[in-house]
C-alpha cells in the first residue's frame, strides 16, 4: 500500500470548467452520498438496478470531465484491497453446488453474492473518487460541516488528508536513502529493508506529526474547522438533486413491476 500511496492525489480536476464543478460543494457531496447509499442498499442480484445506476455514474464521469486514467487507476488500487476481503463471499453455503474441492464449495448463491458485493463496491468507489477528484479539500470539508456532520469527525478527516502528504514525503525520503545505499538491489534484502523502512516511517511521521500539531496549535487551531461562507443552492443544484433522486427511485422500481 505504501508503494502506491502516491497515486492518491486529491482534487486534481476541481478547477475544470464543467457543469458538475459549477454546483455547490454540498450538492455534490449530497448527490454522491445518496448514490452510494442507493447502490449499497440494493438487494443482491438486482443487476438491472445497478445497470441503471452505472449508466448514471458513467454520465456523471463524462459531465464532470474527470481524468479517466487517474480515476481508473485509483479505483483499481482501492479495489484490490477490497477484493481480497469480499473473495470469501464466494464460498457461502446454500444453493446448488457448482464446484467443490475438499471443504471448499462454490455455489450459485455464492457467485450471486460475490458479483453483487463486487459490483456495489466498484460503483461506490467510482462515485466517491469522482467526488474527491472534482472537489477541493477545503470545499469538501466545509460541505460536510454544512451538512451537519459532527465537527470532530470532520476534523479527523481533515487531519487524515493533511497527513497523507506528510506520509508520502517521509516514505519518498526513506526510499531514496535506501536506494542511494544500494539496499534495494538484492532481492534477499528487500523484505528486510522494507520492514525497517515501515518501522522507521512510523517513528519519523509520529515525531514530525507532533511538531506539525504544535505548529497548528500556535496558529490558533481549536480542533473545529473554521466557518466559511458557501455558495447558496441555485436552480442547477435543485435540478441535480431531483435528477439524482429520480434515478435512484427508477432503479428501485424496476423490480417492483416485472
Amino acid at each position: 500500500m505504501l508503494l502506491s500511496i502516491g497515486a492518491f492525489s486529491l482534487a486534481i480536476d476541481s478547477q475544470r470548467p464543467a457543469p458538475w464543478q459549477k454546483l455547490a460543494p454540498r450538492t455534490r457531496v449530497l448527490c454522491a452520498l445518496l448514490m452510494v447509499f442507493a447502490v449499497a442498499g440494493s438487494p443482491n442480484g438486482h443487476w438491472w438496478t445497478w445497470a441503471i445506476y452505472g449508466a448514471g455514474i458513467a454520465l456523471l464521469a463524462i459531465v464532470s470531465r474527470v481524468t479517466f486514467p487517474v480515476l481508473l487507476g485509483r479505483v483499481a488500487i482501492e479495489f484490490v484491497f477490497i477484493g481480497l476481503v469480499i473473495l470469501g463471499t464466494l464460498f457461502r453455503e446454500g444453493g446448488e453446488v457448482l464446484w467443490s474441492w475438499g471443504f471448499l464449495r462454490i455455489t450459485d448463491e455464492g457467485l450471486i453474492l460475490l458479483g453483487s458485493v463486487a459490483l456495489k463496491a466498484f460503483l461506490s468507489l467510482v462515485t466517491v473518487n469522482i467526488l474527491v477528484l472534482t472537489t477541493s479539500v477545503p470545499d469538501l470539508l466545509q460541505a460536510l460541516v454544512n451538512l451537519k456532520i459532527p465537527p470532530l469527525l470532520v476534523a479527523i478527516i481533515a487531519s487524515m488528508v493533511r497527513y497523507i502528504a506528510l506520509l508520502i514525503e517521509e516514505f519518498t525520503a526513506t526510499r531514496r536513502a535506501a536506494l542511494s545505499r544500494n539496499l534495494m538491489g538484492n532481492p534477499g534484502w528487500q523484505r528486510l529493508v522494507l520492514g525497517n523502512m515501515i518501522g522507521s516511517l512510523f517513528l519519523r511521521t509520529l515525531d514530525r506529526g507532533e511538531r506539525v500539531y504544535q505548529a497548528m496549535l500556535s496558529r490558533g487551531y481549536t480542533g473545529i474547522p473554521p466557518a466559511q461562507s458557501m455558495p447558496k443552492m441555485a436552480i442547477g443544484d435543485i435540478l441535480t438533486l431531483f435528477l439524482t433522486v429520480s434515478l435512484i427511485l427508477f432503479g428501485q422500481i424496476v423490480y417492483l413491476f416485472p
